[in-house]
């Protein structure tokens, strides 16, 4: 029996043991593995979620009975300090000595301190390991004892150093990010991108430092602050190094092996070293010039070591290592593929960019026009999976390039097709190298029955979860294709779709979460299946967000929007935008009486921040004392019907767009939907009003009003579709009420319109059929059922404050009466602002 020695139990490590075991050779090999740390190998690329929870068994890759299960022998807390190359044999710290056939190095790389005068001090950690993190979250606890507004510092402002900057935040500290270069992630986004990265992180409290060498830390024995030079000093309490890293190369030098020049241990495409006997995979491996920081690349340097040690000496390394990546840093959204940013003289950028809503896209495309050579997307990411597909299977390219990232224009459905069109060789999961063929044979093949199953037998999804989507989209295609029912469940409590479970609730008259659970669910519900089932009821009975509190989302429960500091925001109903100097003054009133940060927003209504929960019932008591209503801006339904000034004023004006957009928004008001919803009605086709980026929109033209419908803006905008032409407003209004009831009643669990239409079969000739002309026979019902909805009305915040029993939730303590003393305000342009951290 030969012996193979892994020594690290990184996740490189344990992925060299899984693909290792699954060839199934118990009998011919005996696997040894020894991990540095004392618990087996963990999922560092989501090591900030344990910040959240400080659950550290929820990020072991398998737990220890796992190794002892497949007959792996897993050596935790032991640490080989010496290699034998002759002898072959591995002797660790306690001169405990090992013999090996094969040998396998995954000892991962370590975190790279620059040689700063004063880093040795008591305050400054670096980001690699949980107990590194355990660390930090005890020092911050001691931090805040002593001061009640601590700052900690992330030296790096790259992935680590973003992903260090979230652990700050989560940590209560007022977060500050330092980077050497002039923009954040320099490796992977151009300036732009980075910039509009750094506006976002900016808005959020994050304090970027931009172009900063740092010369020594001061303090005595506790870090006090970073002194940048020339006067430039950064006083903070806590600072965490993320400057890079180091392979962790101590072995191959110890015992000869060829390494690089500036570290790692050379290996060809076989992961071998200059010693046959001797593999290295992960990042201490030098392949081609290069240490490859990202899981795809060290996963499949696993599976080529395996392979080459079972004999199988086919299985080499890709030339070509794909560096593409997708993540969410602090809440934001970035990716980059191919070449994400490159001289003119190689290709042509397609640029869009959007600062107010923190968007960035960009792709570079060849000089004819015709192959995708890379990108970059800040923001909105929800294209990066198929866009880099296209990327990786030079596929063609649509005629107008800049589709791909402004959405396709016209009649027609989505600029990128089908999933299924990918070629078969394409790799879906590039962590577990997972191909279209292998998704698609597993279910054709009946190794699996569903997602689930899928993800069993190819392990698909289960590196970073990026390709997921395009995963499930594989899955329901295949599915349909082999003449099979695909059905997207709410979640394990309800076995139905949303469509589904509307009927059953609708048809059963059920009316309390409860009894839905009890009749046609099973368990005790989710934070999934019970804002869908109070969604439901609300789109069934209109029932405000006041009935079953428990099973609303935080927004919902307390009939306001939560901001970042805790304070909640106040949106009362401006229909069309029209408001009386009366009640303009009312608000003002009401704002300077509360000190409240106050904002015309996009939507032609007035917002007002900085309300803290116990202030709720008095603000809306002034302001329905007035006249005003709920806004709804909180919620999953009708927020505005945004119109210009129409033919009243305008000498362009077709029609009286106001009068009509109020008609809307006051037929529409409390209207309960899977997502939110939004209108616009211009007077005229120079679209002031924007009604062709809203959920329906109402243009005026010679001989009536055309009627738009599955647009929207956000981080995906879509230009709504035209659904009828020069109708009179009652016929527009008959339409709307089909259109809205029906997506109501179809969509999926937050499902925007543009989306939904898009999945709606037939698309929006379909849609036509169904609301003009009345293909489904449902007509008659669905006008019936949107007039019993907007019968039902009732304004939420009226409803509570009328109530003893609701009011009590607007407090900020159970069992006292004390207000939150930690939130703090700054002044900023003549107004009160939150404090930036």
């Amino acid at each position: 029996m030969k012996t193979v020695i892994v020594i690290g139990n990184g996740m490189v490590g344990y992925k060299f043991c899984e693909k290792f075991v699954a060839k199934e050779v118990k009998e011919k090999y005996r696997l040894v593995v020894f991990g540095e740390e004392s618990r087996p190998a963990y999922d560092r690329v989501h090591l900030s979620e344990f910040f959240e929870s400080r659950n550290a068994p929820a990020l072991e890759l398998a737990p220890v009975n796992w190794y002892d299960d497949h007959g792996v022998e897993l050596i935790v807390g032991e640490r080989v300090v010496d290699i034998d190359r002759d002898l072959k044999m591995v002797t660790t710290a306690r001169h405990k000595s090992f013999s090996y056939d094969y040998l396998v190095l995954a000892t991962g790389s370590t975190p790279f301190v620059p040689p700063i005068k004063g880093v040795e001090k008591k305050g400054v950690f670096v980001y690699r390991t949980i107990e590194d993190l355990e660390d930090m979250l005890d020092y911050a606890e001691e931090l805040k004892k002593k001061n009640p507004h601590p700052k900690a510092a992330v030296m790096g402002g790259g992935l680590l150093g973003l992903e260090a900057g979230k652990a700050v935040m989560d940590m209560g500290l007022e977060p500050h990010i330092v980077e050497f270069a002039s923009k954040l992630m320099p490796r992977q986004l151009d300036l732009r991108s980075s910039n509009i990265l750094k506006l976002k992180l900016e808005s959020m409290g994050i304090h970027i430092h931009l172009s900063k060498a740092t010369n020594q830390v001061l303090g005595d024995d506790y870090i006090s602050g970073l002194d940048f030079g020339e006067d430039d000093v950064l006083e903070v309490d806590m600072l965490i190094v993320s400057a890079g890293i180091r392979p962790r190369d101590e072995l191959g030098k110890c015992c000869g092996l060829e390494m690089g020049v500036r570290g790692g241990i050379e290996v060809d495409h076989a992961m071998r070293t200059s010693d046959p006997s001797i593999y290295a995979i992960g990042e201490v491996a030098l392949y081609q010039k290069m240490i490859y920081g990202l899981v795809a690349p060290g996963y499949e340097m696993a599976d080529v070591a395996v392979n080459q040690i079972m004999g199988n000496s086919e299985v080499v390394m890709s030339e070509d290592i794909d560096m593409s990546t997708k993540l969410k840093l602090i809440g934001v959204d970035v990716a980059s593929f191919g070449e994400p940013y490159m001289p003119a003289s190689k290709g042509l950028s397609i640029i869009f960019e959007n600062k107010t809503k923190g968007l960035y896209k960009r792709i570079n495309v060849s000089h004819d026009g015709k192959t995708l050579l890379g990108g970059i997307l800040v923001g909105d990411v929800v294209d990066y999976n198929i866009l880099h597909q296209m990327y990786l299977n030079g596929m063609p390219l649509p005629e107008n390039a800049e589709e791909l990232i402004l959405g396709a224009r016209g009649e027609g459905g989505s600029v990128f097709g089908s999933v299924m069109d990918l070629p078969d060789t394409a790799q879906i999961c590039s962590c577990e190298s997972v191909s279209k063929r292998a998704i698609c044979n597993s279910l054709i093949e009946n190794q699996a029955i569903d997602l689930k199953g899928v993800v069993r037998c190819t392990k698909a999804t289960t590196g970073c979860g990026g390709c997921k989507p395009m995963v499930v989209d594989l899955v329901n295609e295949t599915l349909k294709k082999l003449g099979k029912e695909v059905k997207d469940s709410i979640c394990e409590h309800f076995e139905f779709t949303r469509q589904e479970l509307y009927s059953i609730l609708k048809i059963r008259g059920i009316q309390t979460f409860d009894e839905a659970i009890d009749s046609c669910g099973r368990g005790d519900g989710c934070e999934i299946c019970k804002p869908v089932v109070a969604s439901i009821f609300a789109s069934l009975y209109n029932d405000t967000a006041n009935k079953e509190a428990v099973i609303q989302d935080s927004n919902d429960r307390f009939l306001a929007n939560i901001q970042r500091n805790g304070t909640y925001s106040v949106v009362p109903r401006i229909p069309g935008g029209e408001i009386t100097p009366e009640r303009l003054m009312v608000i003002g009133a009401v704002g300077k009486k509360y000190n409240l940060y106050t904002k015309i927003t996009g939507g032609q209504r007035i917002d007002l921040f900085g309300a803290q929960l116990h202030q709720l019932p008095g603000i809306w008591k002034e302001l329905i004392d007035a006249g005003f209503e709920s806004g709804h801006a909180y919620g999953k339904s009708l927020r505005t019907v945004k119109s210009c000034v129409g033919s009243t004023w305008c000498r362009y004006g077709m029609d009286e767009s106001v009068s009509f957009a109020i008609e809307l928004e006051n037929r529409y008001k409390g209207l309960r939907s899977p997502h939110k919803i939004k209108g616009g009605v211009s007077g005229c086709i120079r679209e002031c009003a924007e009604a062709r980026g809203k959920d329906f929109g109402v243009i005026a033209v010679e001989g009536g009003w055309n009627l738009y419908v599955c647009g929207n803006g956000g981080a995906t905008p879509k230009h709504a579709v035209l659904l009828a032409e020069q109708i009179d407003n009652a016929t527009c209004l008959k339409y709307l009420d089909r259109f809205l009831m029906y997506y109501i009643r179809t969509a999926a669990p937050l499902m925007r319109t543009a989306t939904w239409l898009e999945k709606l079969e037939g698309g929006i000739e379909q849609l036509k059929r169904i609301v003009i002309n009345d293909s489904l026979g449902l007509g008659d019902e669905l006008e019936r059922e949107m007039q019993g909805l907007v019968e039902a009305y009732q304004c939420e915040w009226k409803q509570a404050i009328e109530s003893e029993e609701m009011t009590k939730r607007f407090k900020h303590f159970v069992n006292s009466e004390e207000t939150d003393e930690n939130i703090v305000f700054v002044p900023m342009r003549e107004q009160k602002m939150p404090q930036p951290w």
